[in-house]
């Protein structure tokens, strides 16, 4: 197994770079479980510690999914799940955080990942019926029951987060994070790094676009959620391409691809940031860790902040349902 660099998620040692599994069940078009499970096991075998799923993706699949390509290599990594969406067909949005269904959520997330204890147990969203200090407080209790180790929250309102943290320590905040999202910056990063919270940005790639592989919507599979998605529609695509042409003008002067260097500058944000790319492929799964090599001068950090400042980007990243369940 090659070695890759760490960083540390308050006591969990986790490759400085972990692989976000949605894609393989959620989201993206149909995906491949052969294809999927040697991705995963190869990214093991690449150095890849730390894996990141949810009981939501794929309706409970993917957890499965990621359980059978573990199995066997268990103690290799830091397993990371979400909780939160209820997963009932009537209500698909549906966020439940009460203390039944926290621990109602948790069987059956190690049921499907054929596991003992859970790494890093995250609240996928608010939930806004239930005080945020119900749903830590049941996630805490398994904590004590020794069926989860560490606790997290996503896309977690500042405010939310010093509640939470002060019921039972975080570790980690997952949240969107990257030139595409700077989001996190006012005020959810500062509140984690005083608190000792560290990050994990999920869609460090813009969701793909920042690698400058798609030049139309049509090359997206038609289930594909992206379509759907403001920015990606509405004129709002063609116009952020301006960005990526910028980024992969960058990228070529140092002889790496605009997703590289997007993931880059996303690591360079700090030692207490370990970004989850997702992929399906052994190919780019490479391409993306070969960016933990990419070094980034402050006239590099500055040329990239020039070409992509905050608030360039057109549209919302999600439509005004999706907006309502973050930053709760």
């Amino acid at each position: 197994m090659t070695t890759l660099p760490t960083r540390n998620l308050g006591e969990l040692t986790v490759s400085a770079q972990g692989l976000g599994c949605m894609g393989m069940s959620h989201g993206y078009g149909a995906s491949n479980d052969t294809r999927s499970i040697a991705t995963l096991r190869h990214a093991l075998d690449l150095g890849v510690t730390f894996l990141d799923t949810a009981d939501v993706y794929g309706s409970g699949h993917n957890e499965e999914l990621v359980g059978r390509a573990v199995a066997g290599r268990r103690d290799e990594l830091v397993l990371a799940t979400k909780f939160g969406f209820a997963n009932r067909p009537d209500e698909p949005t549906l966020i439940r955080g009460d203390a039944a269904y926290v621990r109602q959520a948790c069987e059956a997330s190690l049921r499907r990942l054929g596991v003992d204890h859970i790494d890093l147990y995250y609240q996928h969203r608010v939930d806004p019926r239930v005080p945020v200090e119900e749903t830590v407080g049941a996630m805490a209790e398994l904590v004590r029951a020794g069926k989860v180790r560490h606790l997290g929250l996503s896309e977690a309102a500042a405010g939310t987060i010093r509640r939470a943290h002060a019921v039972h320590p975080i570790t980690a905040l997952q949240s969107e994070w990257s030139l595409w999202t700077r989001d996190p910056e006012a005020e959810v990063a500062p509140v984690c790094r005083e608190l000792g919270i560290c990050l994990v940005p999920f869609s460090p790639l813009g969701r793909g676009f920042l690698t400058g592989r798609y030049d139309s919507v049509e090359a997206m599979a038609k289930t594909d959620i992206r379509r759907g998605q403001p920015r990606f529609t509405g004129g709002n695509f063609e116009r952020n391409l301006a960005v990526v042409a910028k980024l992969t003008e960058l990228a070529a002067a140092k002889g790496i691809t605009a997703g590289q260097l997007a993931l880059a500058w996303v690591q360079h944000r700090g030692e207490d940031v370990v970004p989850i790319p997702g992929t399906r492929r052994r190919s780019y799964l490479a391409e993306n860790l070969a960016a933990l090599a990419v070094e980034l001068s402050p006239g590099d950090l500055a040329a990239i902040e020039a070409a992509v400042p905050p608030g360039r980007i057109a549209g919302d990243r999600y439509d005004a349902a999706g907006i309502a369940l973050v930053n709760g």
